[in-house]
């Protein structure tokens, strides 16, 4: 694995963009959702279908808050998300497109990340559209409510059945489209839409580099990749420092 070669191509980058998925929070105690010890073999994902929970909203708070604000919420920052921090302040990494809804990257340091899929730090009202930061006081009553309307606040992260904010999609795409090297870290390249953005990235730029580190390979790996590390996401950043 030549990271000689990984360390150049990113510290000589022009506008390096970093593509993460849930590999990349593993490492800080946070399960990925699908796969092998995933959360989706321990509880059924009804609970975050949109109808679901706005059928059901009570159930569903009660899942919610026990699996993102009581079990994921201690977690913190690994080695990755600190270095991609690091190379963030250093201007070497131009943005940072997650589909996780942890907050990692901007603990660990990191400037202009783009939440794919939404955030847990944050409740949207569902009837007026209000936003409130996910505080303990907010959330010290279960399911909590709108202090505008009274409404149930759901988390402002994508359900299953809800689309990606148009923003939020745009955004990305035009970070990734002006990108010279991606480095996508811990993702399988299965969850739709987001698997996409590498494949559009490299249609509009044929000379893009794509680094994947990932321990198993991805839909990405022998399609789109050039440089493939067959390792943890702090292994690499260890090789790479």
């Amino acid at each position: 694995m030549d990271f000689e070669k990984a360390k150049n191509l990113i510290l000589n980058s022009k506008h390096l963009v970093v593509f993460t998925g849930a590999g990349v929070s593993v490492e800080s105690g946070i399960p990925p959702f699908t796969g092998a010890g995933g959360l989706w073999t321990q509880y059924d994902p009804k609970f975050i279908e949109l109808d679901y929970f706005f059928y059901n909203p009570e159930s569903s708070w009660n899942e919610i808050y026990k699996i993102f604000y009581q079990f994921m919420d201690k977690a913190k920052p690994n080695f990755a998300h600190t270095e991609i921090g690091r190379l963030s302040k250093e201007k070497i990494v131009k943005a940072v497109i997650t589909q996780n809804i942890d907050n990692l990257h901007q603990e660990g340091g990191a400037d202009n990340v783009i939440e794919f899929h939404g955030t847990t730090k944050t409740l949207i009202c569902p009837k007026c559209h209000k936003k409130f930061k996910a505080t303990n006081d907010l959330l010290s009553s279960i399911p909590p409510k709108c202090t505008k309307c009274n409404a149930i606040l759901k988390p402002n992260f994508v359900f299953y059945g809800e689309g990606i904010n148009p923003e939020v999609q745009d955004k990305a795409f035009d970070e990734l489209v002006r990108a010279d090297v991606l480095l996508i870290i811990g993702t399988s390249g299965q969850v739709m839409p987001a698997n996409s953005l590498p494949y559009l990235a490299k249609q509009e730029r044929k000379d893009l580099i794509i680094i994947e580190v990932n321990p198993t390979k991805s839909t990405f790996t022998d399609a789109i990749v050039d440089y493939y590390f067959p390792i943890k996401a702090t292994e690499f950043f260890k090789g790479i420092k």
